[in-house]
């Protein structure tokens, strides 16, 4: 499989964190880790497949993906290559409308949120192009045309920066006082810009933290207190869930992105 990451034009980078090309020449399942992005994924040629309950479900050309806090195991067919468009957190909300927090652990066809036609018309230009240049082209216009007036919620973006700082470890009771908020007006508010609760998210980049930080040497009991969890069972049930593996065999593998 080869990724190649491509940086968003100006305009644009306050809303997109990357395009990412990905291409398989052979037949491969690629192990694809929650992520704090709402992503959307155009394929350019072959086919790709969600693999659930040993299932293979095919996904459609335009593919609009809400956050998650599960593990998707991709398939993609011999000859395929995808454009997918990472958002930043609360970036999706500059170019759609629609509550985003429906999203959650769903993956569905573009055509939701924009007419046939519009994606129809993208497939083409896509197809027709002859580099990645031209690809990442296209999908920026499209997406500049679907760009409104928007005015970024400080609130969250202060909290989203929180989070982060505390790896996902602060309590939510506690992040909302901090922000002279009441616990429910914030979550409805992070909710409805972030597309998932702020419970949700923190505990994506907690996740996320712990397989960055590892240490080689480090025991995963240790592993698990330093990152908050009161118990090794709790740390593994969530560490599985979040990967498809227990913590032994993930680190064993990079067989994801």
């Amino acid at each position: 499989m080869n990724i190649r990451d491509h940086i968003p034009s100006e305009l644009l980078i306050p809303y997109i964190g990357a395009y990412k090309i990905i291409e398989s020449h052979d037949e491969m399942v690629n192990r694809v880790l929650p992520n704090t992005s709402i992503a959307i994924a155009f394929r350019v040629k072959g086919q790709v497949n969600y693999i659930t309950d040993e299932t293979k479900v095919s996904l459609p050309g335009a593919t609009i993906s809400g956050l998650r806090k599960s593990v998707r195991l991709i398939n993609y067919l011999k000859d395929t290559s995808t454009i997918v468009v990472l958002f930043k957190e609360a970036g999706a909300t500059a170019f759609f409308k629609e509550p985003l927090h429906e999203l959650f652990e769903e993956s569905v066809s573009l055509e939701n949120f924009v007419k046939q036609k519009e994606i129809s018309i993208i497939e083409e230009q896509l197809a027709a192009a002859r580099n990645d240049d031209q690809r990442i082209e296209i999908i920026e216009q499209f997406l500049i045309t679907k760009l409104y007036h928007f005015k970024p919620d400080k609130l969250i973006s202060t909290a989203i920066e929180k989070v982060y700082l505390t790896k996902g470890t602060i309590r939510i009771k506690e992040l909302a006082d901090s922000l002279y908020i009441s616990n429910d007006a914030f979550e409805k508010r992070f909710r409805k810009i972030v597309g998932t609760s702020p419970k949700q998210f923190s505990s994506i980049v907690r996740l996320q933290s712990i397989i960055k930080d590892r240490q080689k040497a480090q025991l995963f009991t240790d592993l698990a207190l330093d990152s908050g969890y009161f118990d090794q069972s709790h740390f593994n049930k969530d560490f599985k869930l979040f990967t498809g593996l227990a913590p032994a065999d993930f680190f064993r593998s990079f067989e994801f992105w």
